[in-house]
């Protein structure tokens, strides 16, 4: 019987692009259409304010899957879609209503706004065209697989000056090397007991009890340091009706990611080793919850919490494929690459962030000629 013909199968670059394009029309026709209203908003402040939100809501929702929602997506497959939905909207729902009454409207917990009261990252008077865009560029690094950082993309073109962006890389990289060395060693440590441990498919439900309440803390923990991101393009203190879109525009974001389980950023977290296995998904976040809490409350500066991620998973797949008996390289290999690609991806992403900072807001465009300048 002769192989079907597919149009992927074919070896010319210039078909391979038409072939992403017919693919991808619709989310090419959204981003076509995000561009021409983020050119046209920027007029009118109110009108910018809330077509940046719509942009910013969705997709650092749907890059944040990766790491806040993956491994309880990945290893709750056989879970109607509805059910995760209202358990994670649900504990959203609360953990900003919380931070919206307690702190006066204000629904980051405190993440853009200093302890005197000032801020790094002033709610403009008027956008620019790069700060309504950048929640596009997201969503397009996002269809790509790439877990770059929310945090330096969308708080670094608000950032008032270039302080604002290296406290926040500073604390990031610190997170990065933290969670790296935390996976390794609890993996590597404890290898030959978790393998042992873990051989059966089989496992008790206490382990679904046990993985919801991890998973449910983890998140409750990411909206505290995340939700800046989203909330970045609305005033510091949200009135009521402000609020109400803001929830319930993400609540309801919530439910469209868990009905396309995670959509194509979640092939990052499905090709690591094992991670449907809903035992390895609690302890992998579990650490990571560990350190977002230790790194809530020992500073108020936004972090990227992607970097956090990658380093939890890269330490994983490091120690468990330096403890593996396998002869040859191969595998040791795909896990460096694995890592490597992932990480690359993150330094895109500051890279892209720190170029769009600079091409929406003078200050910080001046300070990295002068900084750039005094190399020479």
């Amino acid at each position: 019987m002769a192989k079907k013909f597919k149009r992927y199968d074919r070896d010319k670059p210039y078909l391979n692009i038409l072939d992403f394009l017919t693919e991808e029309k619709n989310f090419l026709i959204i981003v076509l259409v995000g561009i021409i209203l983020a050119a046209t908003s920027t007029s009118s402040a109110n009108l910018a304010m809330w077509i940046g939100f719509f942009f910013a809501a969705y997709a650092a929702v749907a890059n944040d899957s990766i790491q806040s929602l993956g491994t309880f997506i990945e290893s709750n497959k056989a879970k109607k879609w509805w059910i995760l939905w209202l358990f994670i909207g649900g504990i959203f729902l609360a953990t900003v209503t919380f931070s919206w009454v307690y702190f006066d409207g204000d629904v980051t917990y405190q993440r853009l706004t200093n302890p005197d009261g000032t801020t790094d990252y002033p709610h403009p008077d008027k956008f620019t065209f790069f700060q309504v865009i950048a929640p596009l560029v997201l969503l397009i690094l996002t269809r790509l697989r790439m877990p770059v950082s929310t945090t330096f993309l969308l708080l670094s073109v608000f950032s008032a000056d270039t302080s604002g962006i290296t406290s926040v890389v500073l604390k990031s990289w610190s997170g990065y090397i933290m969670a790296f060395v935390l996976s390794f060693l609890i993996w590597y440590l404890s290898y030959k007991a978790i393998r042992k441990y873990f051989k059966s498919r089989k496992h008790s439900q206490y382990w679904v009890i046990v993985q919801w309440l991890v998973s449910g803390s983890l998140w409750a923990t990411w909206v505290m340091q995340d939700g800046a991101n989203i909330a970045v393009f609305l005033p510091r203190e949200q009135s009521l009706s402000q609020f109400l879109v803001f929830a319930l525009t993400i609540f309801f974001g919530l439910g469209l990611l868990f009905y396309l389980r995670g959509d194509k950023i979640q092939g990052v977290v499905s090709e690591k080793t094992r991670i449907s296995d809903i035992r390895a998904a609690t302890l992998i976040d579990l650490s990571y919850v560990i350190l977002l809490i230790y790194k809530l409350f020992i500073s108020t500066v936004p972090m990227s919490t992607t970097w956090v991620f990658l380093g939890i998973i890269g330490g994983r797949e490091i120690a468990i494929n330096l403890s593996r008996k396998k002869k040859g390289n191969k595998h040791k290999k795909k896990a460096a690459y694995m890592i490597a690609r992932d990480f690359g991806s993150a330094m895109i992403g500051l890279f892209i962030s720190i170029a769009l900072a600079a091409s929406g807001n003078k200050a910080i465009r001046t300070e990295i000629i002068n900084s750039v300048t005094s190399l020479f």
